[in-house]
This record gives C-alpha cells, sequence and structure tokens, in this order.
C-alpha cells in the first residue's frame, strides 16, 4: 500500500458496533451512571474507530467526527452560541446544558455537579430539530439573535486532535464550516440574515485553526455543504470572505472544503475561487461533476468522493477505475485523494455483523468498514499505476455487479403490469374536500377542537423484551399475540379514561413504522445490526429495498379490527406512506426512485381498501418524511414533488367520500411545499409545530389551506411535560392562523420513544386544554 493515493473517510460512524453510545448515553441520562463514564465511553469509541480506520488502510484519519449528540449542537457549543434560556454565563460548558439544548430538561431537583444524568437544572424546552439537507440524520438548528456575540466556549477539536495525537494518530480535524453554520441556524429576530453574523463568527473559527496548527496539525477539513445549494449573494460574500480571512490569518495549515450531497453548479466559481489546498467533490450523486475535477486550479488537491457514504451497495471498483483513471493521470497523483461522497455516518458499521442476511444479497453490499476496504482498493490501484496488486478485489467486485443485474429476484412482470395499470381515477378522490368534510363530519360527530394521537404509545421495557423473547423462540406465537392484545387493550381503555376523541391501538406489534411495513412487503430484506443514526441515541436500521414491490397479503388489519373491537369510539388505522418508506429505507439504485415509490404506493393503496372494507372510517397514512427527500436545488424541486404527491394520492384516493384521510409530517418548513400539500389532498394533517411556537402555520393561513389541521401542542422529543396552559397558549397562536373548524389538537409525532410517566400527564393535559379552549371558543 505504500504506492497508494492517500484514502480519506471524511467521517465515521460514531455509535459503536454493537450501540456502545446509545447505551452509555441512556445509563447516563437516565442516571444510572457518571459523567465520567459517560466521558469514558467516548474516549473508547474514538481511539477503535481511528485504529479501525489505520488498519484498514486509511490515510487520512478525521479528528472530530464524533459527537455526543450532533455535530451542529457541538459548533453552536464551540463557538459559544448558547441561547440565553440555558443558563450559560461563559466559561467552560457543562454536560447539563449540553443535554438541556439538545434534550430539553424539567426544573432543578439535582445540582449539576452531582456527576449523573440528573441534568434538569434548566427547567427548558430543547432547540429546534430538522434533518441535515436531504439525509435521515437530524441537527439542532442554532439559535441567533442580532446582538449575537461569538467566543471559543468549547475546545473538542483541538482536544480531540491531540487525544488522537497522544495515541500515534496524525488526523485531519473536521469543522463544520462557518458559512453552512451560519445558513443552518435561524434567529427570532425579524430581518436577521444569519449569514450577516460572519464576520463576528470567523475570528471563533481562526483561534481554532491556530490552536490546531500550533499543535500540528497540517491539514484541516471543513465542511461546508451549503455549496450545494442556491446561494444568493450575501452567502457567495460570506464564504469569499471567511476563506480570505483563514488565508491570511493561519498560512501553516491547509484546508481541504468539503462539499456533499450534490453539485457546486452555479457555485462552482466560488468554491474555485477559495483560498483552499483541496476541495472535495461528491462523484456518486453527481458523477459529471468529474469535468470539473479535472479543471480544479493546479494548486488545489482534489478530493474524489467515489464510494457511496449515504447507501449500502457494494462499489463496482473497475466502472469507478474506468472513470477516474484519466482525471487522476491528468492531474496527477500528488494532487488526488479518494474518499466517500460524504462522512460515512450515514451508513452502518460492519456487514460481516450481519450473520442472518440472505446470502446473496448480502453479496451485493457494503457497509462503512467494507467502503474503506473499497477506497483502500482503489488507492492502490491508481497509486501503482496497475490493478493487479488489487487483482481479487476487483474480481469480487465484477462478480456482485454482474450478478445484481442478472438476479431474477430483482424484477416482477406481475408488477410491471399492475404498474402499467394505474390511471388518472387512481390519483383522485371522487369529491373535493368540502363535500367529503360534511359527510365525514355527520358520521363521526366529533366535538370541535377533536383530540388524538399520532400513533404510537411508548415501546417499554417489558414490549421490547417480549419482541426480543418472540424473536429467539422462547415466548411463541400465542403466547406474544396475548401479551400484545393485553398492551393494545390497556392503551385503548386508558385513552378512554382520560377522554380522547380518536383513538390509536398504539402500534405494540411493531418494531419502526417503515420496517413493520418493508417486513411484509415483497422487495425488501433486513439486518440485525445494521443501526444508523438518526439524532442523539436514537438509531434506526432502515431496510434494504432491493427488487420490486408489493403487498402478498393484508398488514394491518386484524390488529385494527382488535382495537376497534375494544371502543366505541373512532380508531384510527395506521399506515405508513410511499415516500417515507422511501425515504427511510436503503434504496435500490438500479430504477429510478420515482418507480420505485409507486409501486410502494400501489402495494399500500391495496392495504388501504382492505382497511377500508374492514370498517375502517379513518386512516392515517404517515408521509413524516416528504419533504426531506426534497432535492437541495429549487430548480430540481418539481420533479420529486410532482411523483411524491403524485405516489400519495395513488395509495389514499380509492376511499369513499366518507373515509377520512389522515396524514402526518416532520420537520418541514411547509411554506416552501405548500401547493404540494394542498395537492395531497389529505382530510387532515398533523404537523410538528411546538418548538417552532406555530410559525410553520403561517404558510397555510398565507396559502389559505382549506382542509384540517392538527399542529402539534408539545415536543415528544424531550422529556418535558408541559402544562395546560403553555398548550393553550400554543392553540391560542393556531387559532390566530386558521379557523377553529380546522383545528384538531394533538402532539407533535408519535409517543413511541417516550415514557409512559411522561405521556401521561402530557395527553392529559392536552385533552384538558382541549376542553378548556371549547368553552373559551
Amino acid at each position: 500500500m505504500s504506492l497508494s493515493l492517500p484514502v480519506a473517510t471524511l467521517g465515521m460512524p460514531r455509535i459503536g458496533p454493537r450501540r456502545e453510545l446509545k447505551f452509555a448515553l441512556e445509563s447516563f441520562w437516565s442516571g444510572t451512571s457518571t459523567e465520567k463514564a459517560l466521558i469514558e465511553a467516548g474516549v473508547g469509541l474514538r481511539a477503535a474507530n481511528w485504529a479501525r480506520q489505520k488498519k484498514l488502510g486509511v490515510t487520512v484519519i478525521p479528528s472530530n467526527d464524533f459527537s455526543f449528540y450532533d455535530q451542529v449542537l457541538d459548533t453552536s457549543v464551540m463557538v459559544g452560541a448558547i441561547p440565553e434560556v440555558y443558563g450559560w454565563k461563559g466559561g467552560p460548558v457543562s454536560l447539563a446544558t449540553y443535554f438541556a439544548m439538545a434534550r430539553g430538561a424539567e426544573g432543578s431537583t439535582h445540582d449539576e455537579s452531582c456527576g449523573h444524568g440528573h441534568y434538569h437544572g434548566h427547567g427548558v424546552p430543547a432547540q429546534e430539530m430538522t434533518k441535515w439537507f436531504d439525509t435521515n440524520y437530524h441537527y439542532m438548528v442554532p439559535e441567533l439573535k442580532k446582538d449575537q456575540q461569538f467566543s471559543l466556549a468549547s475546545r473538542k477539536p483541538i482536544e480531540e486532535y491531540e487525544e488522537a495525537k497522544a495515541l500515534g494518530y496524525q488526523t485531519r480535524p473536521v469543522l463544520v464550516g462557518p458559512v453552512t453554520f451560519l445558513k443552518l441556524a435561524k434567529s427570532k429576530d425579524d430581518g436577521l440574515d444569519p449569514v450577516s453574523l460572519i464576520d463576528r463568527l470567523v475570528p471563533v473559527y481562526v483561534e481554532v485553526l491556530r490552536e490546531l496548527a500550533r499543535r500540528g496539525a497540517d491539514w484541516v477539513q471543513i465542511d461546508e455543504p451549503c455549496l450545494v445549494l442556491d446561494l444568493d449573494a450575501a452567502a457567495q460574500k460570506a464564504l469569499r470572505e471567511a476563506y480570505a480571512a483563514f488565508a491570511k490569518e493561519v498560512s501553516d495549515i491547509k484546508i481541504m472544503l468539503a462539499s456533499y450531497f450534490g453539485a457546486l453548479g452555479p457555485n462552482r466559481e466560488t468554491a474555485f475561487a477559495l483560498p483552499v489546498a483541496g476541495l472535495h467533490f461528491d462523484l456518486v450523486r453527481v458523477p459529471e461533476q468529474l469535468d470539473d475535477v479535472a479543471k480544479l486550479p493546479s494548486d488545489r488537491v482534489a478530493s474524489l468522493g467515489v464510494i457511496d457514504g449515504r447507501n449500502i451497495w457494494r462499489a463496482d471498483l473497475t466502472k469507478i477505475l474506468d472513470r477516474i483513471e484519466p482525471v487522476v493521470a491528468k492531474l496527477g497523483k500528488e494532487r488526488v485523494q479518494i474518499a466517500p461522497s460524504c462522512s460515512l455516518l450515514h451508513v452502518p458499521i460492519d456487514l460481516d455483523l450481519e450473520d442472518k442476511l440472505d446470502a446473496e444479497i448480502k453479496s451485493w453490499l457494503a457497509f462503512s468498514i467494507q467502503k474503506i476496504e473499497e477506497l483502500a482498493a482503489l488507492g492502490a490501484a491508481l497509486g501503482g499505476g496497475d490493478r493487479q496488486s488489487v487483482a481479487e478485489m476487483l474480481k469480487a467486485s465484477d462478480a456482485a455487479a454482474a450478478a445484481r443485474r442478472m438476479s431474477s429476484r430483482i424484477h416482477d412482470p406481475l408488477i410491471a403490469k399492475r404498474m402499467a395499470a394505474i390511471d388518472d381515477t387512481m390519483r383522485r378522490r371522487i369529491s373535493p374536500f368540502k363535500e367529503r368534510a360534511a359527510m365525514q363530519h355527520k358520521r363521526f360527530n366529533l366535538p370541535s377542537f377533536p383530540t388524538t394521537t399520532i400513533g404510537s404509545f411508548p415501546q417499554t421495557t417489558e414490549v421490547r423484551k417480549a419482541r426480543a423473547a418472540h424473536g429467539k423462540g422462547t415466548l411463541n406465537d400465542a403466547q406474544y399475540r396475548t401479551f400484545l392484545q393485553e398492551e393494545t387493550e390497556r392503551a385503548v381503555r386508558w385513552q378512554e379514561t382520560i377522554g380522547l376523541d380518536v383513538l390509536v391501538h398504539g402500534e405494540f406489534e411493531r418494531s419502526d413504522m417503515v420496517q413493520y411495513f418493508a417486513e411484509q412487503l415483497s422487495g425488501f430484506v433486513f439486518t440485525n445490526s445494521a443501526w444508523v443514526q438518526s439524532y442523539g441515541s436514537r438509531y434506526v436500521r432502515p431496510p434494504i429495498l432491493f427488487g420490486d414491490v408489493s403487498r402478498p397479503k393484508a398488514m394491518t388489519v386484524e390488529w385494527w379490527k382488535y382495537a376497534q373491537s375494544l371502543t366505541a369510539k373512532p380508531m384510527k388505522a395506521m399506515l405508513t406512506g410511499p415516500v417515507t418508506i422511501l425515504n427511510w429505507s436503503f434504496v435500490r439504485d438500479d430504477i429510478p426512485r420515482s418507480e420505485a415509490c409507486r409501486q410502494i404506493a400501489r402495494a399500500i393503496r391495496d392495504e388501504v381498501a382492505d382497511l377500508e372494507a374492514g370498517g375502517a372510517g379513518i386512516i392515517q397514512i404517515d408521509e413524516a418524511a416528504l419533504r426531506e427527500g426534497l432535492p437541495l436545488r429549487k430548480s430540481d424541486w418539481k420533479s420529486y414533488l410532482d411523483w411524491a404527491v403524485e405516489s400519495f394520492r395513488i395509495c389514499s384516493s380509492g376511499v369513499r367520500d366518507e373515509t377520512q384521510i389522515h396524514t402526518h409530517m416532520c420537520y418541514s418548513e411547509f411554506n416552501q411545499i405548500i401547493d404540494a400539500i394542498g395537492a395531497m389532498d389529505a382530510d387532515v394533517i398533523s404537523i410538528e409545530t411546538s418548538r417552532s411556537k406555530m410559525e410553520l402555520l403561517d404558510a397555510f393561513k398565507s396559502y389559505r389551506y382549506p382542509n384540517e389541521i392538527g399542529p402539534g401542542v408539545y415536543d415528544i422529543h424531550s422529556p418535558r411535560i408541559p402544562e395546560v396552559g403553555e398548550m393553550i397558549e400554543l392553540l391560542k397562536l393556531a387559532r390566530q392562523r386558521l379557523s377553529d373548524a380546522q383545528l384538531w389538537i394533538n402532539p407533535d409525532c408519535g409517543l413511541k420513544t417516550r415514557k409512559w410517566e411522561e405521556v401521561r400527564p402530557a395527553l392529559t393535559n392536552m385533552v384538558a386544554a382541549a376542553r378548556e379552549l371549547r368553552v373559551l371558543a
């Protein structure tokens, strides 16, 4: 490997092969372990990551890619962007403050210095959370103000560089770029563009860069994925000013400027003009950017992102080599690094942990460790000038690519025939909303401001243990079914007791809102250990969509019927929509995403029909992830929204007028896609609005959205229990934007991740708030 081109990873999964970070965090939060134990767990995970990369042949190893929660939150803390509500007065930022920003906190019962997970010294809500560009990863939104001042409040990048150096690793520290940080930030101050604060922010970055250089860092990676967005003149100017300042103030450290998730496009000229030593290109999402690489100024290093950092398919190494060898020859080997398209944060850690995965499909896959092996092979082949040194790796890659192309398991002619039969009548409801609404109101006779929940109830330790026991065979099918029935009945009876108007069955039989459905659809496979981080300690195992999709049999009808048999109140049937199943899966890359989504929609349509035939009058089809699939450039939005909305309508439009269709969406800036939401034509939409204090409803007001809306009145991502008055104040804000006839009352999202001791008082307060509002109205 001595002749290898430099191999970089840009960033690694931080959770540990067996979710060690999750268990350390949750132990600390519950108060069963100390702050010292959590810190030591982080030290161990970082050391293992560095050692693993070194062993696999990575020559450009990142540091500061680890986080206890989120790298954007880490950056907020680093630069002292800590809102006053969290009580920080300067100096080192405690883990109590850090986690309060991430998760919120109840009122004080323990002193921060006690060293346990009882960090509730603030009694504050969490910061707003949303998706990182178009990925399934969440970040904590920085909160800035007009008089914002920045200072170096955390030395984490410096400390972790030195930590690695002490272990013998010369790393390339990773920083979220200053312009990307500001582009992701929000402010409650009218008229403030956070990017205007760039002059105040840059000195903190300069201080960090100087400290890193002083301690021996020769390179630093600064991530500016904002370069793939539509940038206005102010953002372009901020980029030029920031990097000019870095070049002037810190001349003894080289910057690898990393963009990913899309093309530089109109920002190419700006990026090429910045005084940096290297530029990273995402050549997986945008293969045609290879033409831009060849035009890179002669004093720059090109980082070629040729291995997919966001999906799990094995690379076709021969095809990649054929593509990039001419560019490497033109630039010269001394000017090229080989890398994944983006940080490997977004893929699972090790395929070898999968001991039950179908062998044929497993041979088509690569997780982060296998992707590093692919990178090392490419680096060796390109650095040595021939492919002989990695001939076996190339042979295996060629065989896997050919086997996948030829497999009879991928394409189903019967599904192709069903898809061809979709016509316009399958894409629209029978009558317009106003007529449907009148029938639905007569059928259900609900009070004003009807109350409901989004669907799931807490997945308790007992539920998880029973599921695990059933999976291992120590709890037989009949015993497991009885357990689930008892859990469901308890949930239904409790909802009746507190007075919810529209009930849910709690979803105790479902491990995950996507996996549960994908397990019952053709074309998907599943993993045991392929966890990826969603946020904090919340990890998911995305299903793998490898082939054509159909629904062999009904998936939810039996559980809905059982739950409805327990009560005279309306019982919502709960489904996950096609766009969300697509966006929350690892998706096949051999057909367009739009085609795969329509296949899923056709399968969900069959389930909707069976539910309605079984008596379900209210059916919720969650599209939590609709907006997160939105392309990063507005010029590409229409195409995506057209097929996404079409897919929703295919699955939802085959019902009678008196059947009420609900949907739910998460973390959406709705003003940007309000036309598409209107085109979905759901009878009721529930959305997350508590953290934004109902500001997200402004889009529905200006659009004059005619259908009904359930704006979330409390944040389910925080352990806080909101009071009745707090919810009423939010609902008053909602009433300023919507008519009373439109309003439903519900939490922000499903309650699966919360505890019953949090859920019971919160929902009781929510019902009380609705009753008080009915009196006020």
